[in-house]
Protein backbone atom coordinates (compact mmCIF):
# COMPACT_ATOMS: atom_id res chain seq x y z
CA UNK A 1 0.00 0.00 0.00
CA UNK A 2 3.02 2.39 0.94
CA UNK A 3 4.40 1.79 -3.15
CA UNK A 4 1.35 2.63 -3.94
CA UNK A 5 0.97 6.00 -2.22
CA UNK A 6 4.13 6.79 -3.70
CA UNK A 7 3.58 5.65 -7.14
CA UNK A 8 0.21 7.88 -7.18
CA UNK A 9 2.23 11.18 -5.56
CA UNK A 10 4.48 10.98 -8.04
CA UNK A 11 1.89 10.25 -10.97
CA UNK A 12 0.46 13.56 -9.57
CA UNK A 13 3.38 15.64 -8.92
CA UNK A 14 4.58 15.21 -12.91
CA UNK A 15 0.81 15.60 -14.33
CA UNK A 16 0.73 19.10 -12.33
CA UNK A 17 4.12 20.43 -13.36
CA UNK A 18 3.16 19.36 -16.72
CA UNK A 19 -0.46 21.09 -16.74
CA UNK A 20 0.97 24.03 -14.86
CA UNK A 21 4.18 24.61 -17.05
CA UNK A 22 1.97 24.68 -20.36
CA UNK A 23 0.09 28.42 -18.17
CA UNK A 24 3.25 30.33 -19.52
CA UNK A 25 3.52 32.73 -22.41
CA UNK A 26 6.91 32.68 -23.41
CA UNK A 27 8.52 31.38 -25.62
CA UNK A 28 10.90 28.08 -25.07
CA UNK A 29 13.63 28.24 -22.61
CA UNK A 30 16.07 25.62 -24.45
CA UNK A 31 17.17 27.79 -26.07
CA UNK A 32 15.70 26.65 -29.71
CA UNK A 33 17.29 29.68 -31.36
CA UNK A 34 14.43 30.79 -32.91
CA UNK A 35 13.42 33.97 -31.98
CA UNK A 36 11.27 37.04 -33.74
CA UNK A 37 12.02 39.71 -30.94
CA UNK A 38 10.17 42.71 -32.96
CA UNK A 39 7.18 40.40 -33.59
CA UNK A 40 7.16 39.80 -29.68
CA UNK A 41 7.18 43.87 -29.56
CA UNK A 42 4.42 44.48 -31.20
CA UNK A 43 2.64 42.10 -30.00
CA UNK A 44 2.95 43.86 -26.55
CA UNK A 45 1.86 47.05 -28.58
CA UNK A 46 -1.60 45.13 -29.33
CA UNK A 47 -1.64 44.25 -25.79
CA UNK A 48 -1.45 47.91 -24.77
CA UNK A 49 -3.76 49.27 -27.20
CA UNK A 50 -6.14 46.18 -26.14
CA UNK A 51 -5.38 47.79 -22.29
CA UNK A 52 -6.02 51.19 -23.23
CA UNK A 53 -9.41 50.15 -25.00
CA UNK A 54 -10.57 48.18 -22.21
CA UNK A 55 -9.85 51.54 -19.78
CA UNK A 56 -12.01 53.50 -22.13
CA UNK A 57 -14.83 51.39 -22.07
CA UNK A 58 -14.63 51.19 -18.03
CA UNK A 59 -14.40 54.85 -18.01
CA UNK A 60 -17.61 55.03 -19.99
CA UNK A 61 -19.32 52.56 -18.53
CA UNK A 62 -18.50 54.12 -14.88
CA UNK A 63 -19.82 57.42 -16.72
CA UNK A 64 -22.85 55.86 -18.03
CA UNK A 65 -23.83 54.15 -14.74
CA UNK A 66 -23.46 57.01 -12.82
CA UNK A 67 -25.87 59.11 -14.47
CA UNK A 68 -28.24 57.03 -14.43
CA UNK A 69 -30.25 57.28 -11.79
CA UNK A 70 -32.24 54.39 -11.21
CA UNK A 71 -28.70 52.77 -11.18
CA UNK A 72 -26.82 50.22 -13.52
CA UNK A 73 -28.39 46.48 -14.24
CA UNK A 74 -26.86 43.38 -14.23
CA UNK A 75 -25.98 43.37 -17.81
CA UNK A 76 -24.24 46.60 -17.12
CA UNK A 77 -21.47 45.60 -14.18
CA UNK A 78 -21.21 41.78 -15.59
CA UNK A 79 -20.01 44.37 -18.81
CA UNK A 80 -17.88 45.99 -16.57
CA UNK A 81 -16.65 43.03 -14.83
CA UNK A 82 -15.05 41.77 -18.24
CA UNK A 83 -13.53 44.73 -19.50
CA UNK A 84 -11.33 45.00 -16.02
CA UNK A 85 -10.51 41.08 -16.35
CA UNK A 86 -9.50 42.18 -19.70
CA UNK A 87 -7.46 45.01 -18.83
CA UNK A 88 -5.51 43.10 -16.06
CA UNK A 89 -5.26 39.79 -18.11
CA UNK A 90 -3.48 41.54 -21.14
CA UNK A 91 -1.24 43.24 -18.03
CA UNK A 92 -0.47 40.19 -17.03
CA UNK A 93 0.41 38.80 -20.62
CA UNK A 94 2.85 41.94 -20.67
CA UNK A 95 4.60 41.07 -17.38
CA UNK A 96 4.94 37.43 -19.05
CA UNK A 97 6.62 38.04 -21.94
CA UNK A 98 9.07 40.48 -20.39
CA UNK A 99 10.31 38.77 -17.52
CA UNK A 100 9.97 35.31 -18.92
CA UNK A 101 11.41 35.90 -22.92
CA UNK A 102 13.16 39.44 -22.82
CA UNK A 103 14.19 38.95 -19.39
CA UNK A 104 15.75 35.68 -18.92
CA UNK A 105 16.62 35.45 -22.86
CA UNK A 106 16.67 38.93 -24.76
CA UNK A 107 18.80 40.94 -22.08
CA UNK A 108 22.63 39.74 -21.18
CA UNK A 109 25.04 40.80 -19.10
CA UNK A 110 27.32 40.86 -21.75
CA UNK A 111 25.70 43.78 -23.75
CA UNK A 112 27.14 47.25 -23.48
CA UNK A 113 23.84 48.84 -22.62
CA UNK A 114 23.18 46.29 -20.09
CA UNK A 115 21.37 48.45 -16.94
CA UNK A 116 19.72 50.68 -19.35
CA UNK A 117 18.35 47.68 -21.15
CA UNK A 118 17.61 46.45 -17.49
CA UNK A 119 16.08 50.16 -16.51
CA UNK A 120 13.83 50.05 -19.81
CA UNK A 121 12.60 46.24 -19.54
CA UNK A 122 11.93 47.15 -15.65
CA UNK A 123 9.45 50.07 -16.93
CA UNK A 124 7.35 48.08 -18.76
CA UNK A 125 6.62 45.90 -16.04
CA UNK A 126 6.05 48.81 -13.38
CA UNK A 127 3.59 50.16 -16.30
CA UNK A 128 1.94 46.49 -16.92
CA UNK A 129 1.63 46.62 -13.37
CA UNK A 130 0.17 50.29 -12.52
CA UNK A 131 -2.64 49.38 -14.82
CA UNK A 132 -3.95 46.76 -13.33
CA UNK A 133 -4.02 48.69 -10.17
CA UNK A 134 -5.64 51.91 -11.67
CA UNK A 135 -8.16 52.92 -14.75
CA UNK A 136 -6.52 55.78 -16.11
CA UNK A 137 -5.73 56.57 -19.59
CA UNK A 138 -2.35 58.44 -19.21
CA UNK A 139 -1.47 55.08 -16.96
CA UNK A 140 -2.02 53.47 -20.00
CA UNK A 141 -0.49 55.66 -22.65
CA UNK A 142 2.88 55.09 -19.76
CA UNK A 143 2.50 51.58 -20.25
CA UNK A 144 2.72 52.31 -24.87
CA UNK A 145 5.39 54.60 -24.42
CA UNK A 146 7.45 52.31 -22.54
CA UNK A 147 7.00 49.28 -24.76
CA UNK A 148 7.88 51.62 -27.33
CA UNK A 149 11.35 52.37 -25.55
CA UNK A 150 12.48 48.80 -25.81
CA UNK A 151 11.24 48.64 -29.40
CA UNK A 152 14.73 50.32 -30.48
CA UNK A 153 16.42 47.13 -29.34
CA UNK A 154 15.15 44.63 -31.10
CA UNK A 155 14.24 46.30 -35.24
CA UNK A 156 12.98 44.29 -37.39
CA UNK A 157 14.38 41.82 -39.54
CA UNK A 158 14.45 41.51 -43.34
CA UNK A 159 14.69 37.83 -44.59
Amino acid sequence: MRQWNKTLYIVVFIANSFFWSQSSFSHCQIPCGIYDDNARIKALLEDSKTIEKSVNQIIKLTDDMASKNEGANASSHAQLIRWVLNKDAHAQKIILSIADYFLTQRVKPSHPNYLEQLASHHAVIVAAMRNKQNVDISIAATLTESIKKIENYYPEHTH
